[in-house]
């Protein structure tokens, strides 16, 4: 068995030279100056880096233990408008953590806003950088369970633009599009990916 690796360095070994904002909008670019000790010795020359500051970000899979089915959501988005089937993505409910929320109160809040579904039981799942190379997103996943007996078709924030369509899909469903690529966005990905490895595992009893 492979013996987990520990980590040489750890945030002590960065030095921010330089930190500035060079951009804030809708979103916020920052400039970083720094440098880190290196593996074979000594420090790094000086590193200059943009970093988009998108902020943390909670995803909830959204699973029906009675129906056996996932509740997923598709909608537009902007940063795929050039995929080459369609900028409409199969997702799961997400949203960014705002001033004062910890992560768990998102999930109950993005569920019912993007998908109209209350929560009655949630489990952490797992926490990962998006796009470390350059930025600071990081993501909270969590499974919650809801009844998807009275689903709604369409959901979504009119002063946030959302326009977003509910969906019911089953175990077989899900894996099919797994399997032939039908979800493409990687929040989706991980979730589902997780589900299916550490079911055996979760308390999915329908409360």
């Amino acid at each position: 068995m492979v013996a987990l690796l520990k980590k040489k360095f750890s945030t002590e070994d960065i030095k921010i030279l330089d930190h500035k904002i060079v951009y804030n909008g809708f979103f916020r670019m920052e400039k970083y100056r720094y440098q880190h000790k290196q593996y074979q010795g000594g420090w790094s020359p000086v590193v200059e880096r943009e970093i988009f500051e998108r902020g943390n970000a909670v995803g909830v899979l959204l699973y029906d233990p009675e129906r056996d089915c996932f509740v997923l959501i598709e909608q537009c988005r902007p940063g795929a408008l050039k995929d080459k089937v369609s900028p409409w993505l199969l997702e799961i409910v997400a949203g960014m953590v705002e001033a004062g929320e910890q992560a768990q109160d998102v999930a109950y809040r993005e569920a019912m806003e993007e998908a109209g579904c209350e929560i009655y039981q949630l489990t952490e799942m797992v926490g990962y950088w998006v796009s470390p190379g350059g930025s600071s997103e990081y993501v909270n996943l969590f499974l919650g369970l809801v009844d998807s007996s009275n689903l709604v078709a369409y959901a979504g924030l009119e002063d946030e633009h959302e326009d977003i369509k509910v969906l019911a899909i089953s175990r077989d469903q899900v894996l099919q599009l797994l399997a032939n690529g039908g979800i493409s966005n990687a929040m989706a990905l991980i979730a589902l990916q997780w589900f299916f490895l550490n079911e055996q595992q979760l308390d999915l009893a329908d409360n």
